[in-house]
């Protein structure tokens, strides 16, 4: 079975960089046609397409935040990250990862992370 877990800070003060790591298993980050994704969904807000990174290792991100994220990976790890940086308290969110085959709609993920809550706080 295809598991995805997030871990990371929980707490993050502004100005600083929020790196987030999904560790996958039940299947290698390598395999053909398979994206995995990052998504946020702020308090009273729906869920926000952050970017994602390819079986290739070809990174893509939302032209709403891509000046301040990477993506890359871990394939020994079998693990993806996030790195957001410069945060403000509107990057607080609970933060998800999840696998798709090419799509960033939420409907178009197969599988998803439990989430994990970063807030951004002084």
């Amino acid at each position: 079975q295809v598991q995805l877990q997030e871990s990371g800070p929980g707490l993050v003060q502004p100005s600083q960089t929020l790196s987030l790591t999904c560790t996958v298993s039940g299947v290698s980050i390598t395999s053909a046609n398979f994206f995995w994704n990052w998504f946020r969904r702020p308090p009273g807000k729906e869920m926000e397409w952050i970017g994602n990174i390819a079986f290739s290792g070809s990174s893509d991100r939302s032209p709403a935040l891509r000046s301040r994220t990477a993506i890359s990976r871990d394939t020994a790890r079998n693990q993806f990250t996030l790195q957001l940086s410069s945060v403000r308290p509107e990057d607080t969110a609970v933060y998800y990862c999840a696998r798709s085959q090419g799509t960033t709609a939420v409907r178009d993920q197969d599988y998803w992370g439990q989430g994990t809550q970063v807030t951004v706080s002084s």
